[in-house]
């Protein structure tokens, strides 16, 4: 009977605590969830399948919590089927979203089929030009006009191992700002007895990023007067650079294979990392002790990163009812968007990245310093395709497949003949 008692007292405090959850501690939350009945229901489409999403719906269920107009339902498609999803949506005859994310080399194309609407109109009253950092803008522009407003930058950031360096006898509180330094920390952090090395060179992703931040460090262009300009001298001095670090100083392994170098870093054996802000969550994690900063100088002339963003869009099949909302939305986000900083991004706009609590976190500052020099791909239809050709050619080269010369000349033909046949 005694346990019989105690098995009753359990099971209420049990079933008690399992009511206060689904009630919610707390209550903003829940009404966040549930569109009030008269409000005018906005749908938001987003890729954010990672440790990002649940950020993100903070931030909605936190603007639905501050009114009772507008409703957003947030909805979350998976990266990998983002944007085929995205496609059928906006050129069939399914429902499409009233608002959706959509990455800063993407726009381009879209905007060019029609699909999206210009919002030169839009920005300017509630939404203003100077909320966010002008870099921001160019990301959403094609020909002149807006088609989108920014939620963050993300550039390509710079990692190193702290224990590494300390063991290595180099200060773990700075980092190489230059190639020379650069250069001088990777043949200190290497030992090739240990298998410990001082960057490891990926020959794939995160290429994409680390090749034309190099690039425009050099002060060279991928694409030039109308042309592919693959075969510079300040594209192949780049790629030579990478390859040199290999074969030359040794400080990497070779034929490393997709996410090798994010391997080696978890496990303390690679001990500067080139990468995006989107690694932060990973490494803290893993309880790396690790140091973030803005990417070194490792090109010659000047100090360049290149970066992409997350912006909002609005189909051209919207409502003019509903864009009033969806930019109140939007101006929502751009004053509270603290929640997407915590993700590890750093939102674009100044209200967020300049204030104390954003400048007191750990990597989103560093973020932020590059907001100034970022670039971004050229404004080309169709250069998603003929980027492909020049990655091919970095992988080729970095494996010691073909000579930096043969490689990008092969690249520069099949990429123009891509861009030729658009």
């Amino acid at each position: 009977m005694k346990n019989l008692k105690k098995w009753s007292l359990f099971l209420f405090a049990s079933l008690l605590v399992i009511a206060l959850a689904a009630c919610g501690g707390n209550g903003g939350e829940e009404k966040g969830s549930e569109a009030p009945e008269d409000a005018i229901k906005l749908s938001l489409w987003a890729p954010f399948s990672g440790p990002d999403g649940p950020k993100m719906k903070q931030i909605v269920d936190e603007y639905n919590n501050s009114q009772e107009k507008y409703f957003v339902d947030f909805q979350i498609v998976p990266q990998s089927e983002y944007y085929k999803t995205v496609d059928l949506a906006l050129n069939g005859d399914k429902s499409k979203p009233d608002v959706l994310v959509m990455h800063g080399d993407q726009i381009i194309t879209y905007a060019t089929q029609d699909v999206l609407k210009n919002l030169d109109d839009v920005i300017g009253d509630t939404v203003t030009k100077e909320q966010y950092h002008e870099s921001a803008w160019d990301g959403v522009s094609v020909d002149g006009s807006i088609y989108g407003v920014p939620l963050d930058i993300h550039p390509l950031m710079f990692y190193w191992n702290k224990d590494m360096f300390e063991a290595a006898g180099l200060d773990p509180d700075s980092p190489p700002t230059n190639r020379e330094e650069f250069l001088e920390y990777a043949k200190a952090l290497t030992d090739a007895d240990k298998q410990q090395f001082g960057f490891v060179v990926p020959t794939l992703w995160p290429q994409h990023f680390i090749f034309p931040t190099i690039v425009a460090q050099n002060g060279g262009e991928l694409y030039k007067d109308g042309e592919v300009n693959y075969n510079s001298s300040a594209v192949k001095e780049a790629l030579q650079f990478q390859v040199d670090l290999i074969n030359k100083h040794e400080v990497s392994p070779s034929n490393v294979s997709q996410d090798g170098e994010v391997t080696l870093f978890l496990q303390g054996r690679n001990a500067m990392h080139l990468n995006g802000p989107w690694m932060l969550q990973q490494w803290e994690d893993a309880g790396l002790n690790f140091g973030v900063a803005p990417v070194p100088q490792l090109g010659t002339e000047q100090q360049a990163v290149y970066g992409n963003s997350h912006n909002f869009v609005i189909p051209n099949s919207v409502s003019d009812e509903k864009v009033e909302g969806i930019t109140d939305f939007f101006k929502f986000v751009g004053d509270n968007g603290m929640a997407w900083a915590e993700s590890g991004q750093a939102p674009a706009s100044k209200a967020v990245y300049e204030s104390d609590e954003f400048q007191q976190m750990k990597q989103q500052p560093q973020v932020a310093k590059q907001f100034d020099y970022v670039t971004f791909n050229p404004k080309v239809v169709g250069w998603g395709q003929a980027v492909n050709p020049l990655m091919d050619a970095v992988n080729s080269a970095l494996l010691g497949q073909e000579s930096v010369e043969d490689a990008l000349e092969k690249a520069q033909r099949k990429a123009s003949e891509v861009l030729d046949q658009q």
